[in-house]
């Protein structure tokens, strides 16, 4: 099994920063990488970005590129999602999670198996 916990939410105005973690512990040999997503009120989970251990490649959702920038510890299975000039849309629940064993991240949350227990992320305009 594979534990993930995110924390680094908070309030914050719109055109700040916030700094996200996110630890993944246990079974994390075959874990390729991490996931991050979100989800507003009433609206369905959605992709952020996601980062491999191998070289740390990162790919990001149109909405946060240029903004948002994800790195990671590969030693200490521990990502971080850099937020900078946050609007309110940004505002939502944020996920870390963890890929089913042996594939890579995708945008795709049903090929996550891991999830942590979510951050919320309030931008006040």
């Amino acid at each position: 099994q594979v534990q993930v916990v995110e924390s680094g939410g908070g309030l914050v105005q719109a055109g700040g920063s916030l700094r996200l973690s996110c630890a993944a512990s246990g079974r994390t040999f075959n874990i390729y990488g991490m996931g991050w997503f979100r989800q507003a009120p009433g609206k369905e989970r959605e992709f952020v970005g996601t980062i491999t251990w191998s070289g740390s490649g990162t790919y990001y959702a149109d909405s946060v590129k240029e903004r948002f920038t994800i790195s990671g510890d590969n030693a200490k299975r521990t990502v971080y999602l850099q937020m900078n000039s946050l609007k309110a849309e940004d505002t939502a629940v944020y996920y870390c999670a963890a890929p089913r064993p042996y594939r890579f991240p995708s945008q795709r949350p049903d090929e996550y198996d891991y999830w942590g227990q979510g951050t919320q992320v309030t931008v006040s305009s």
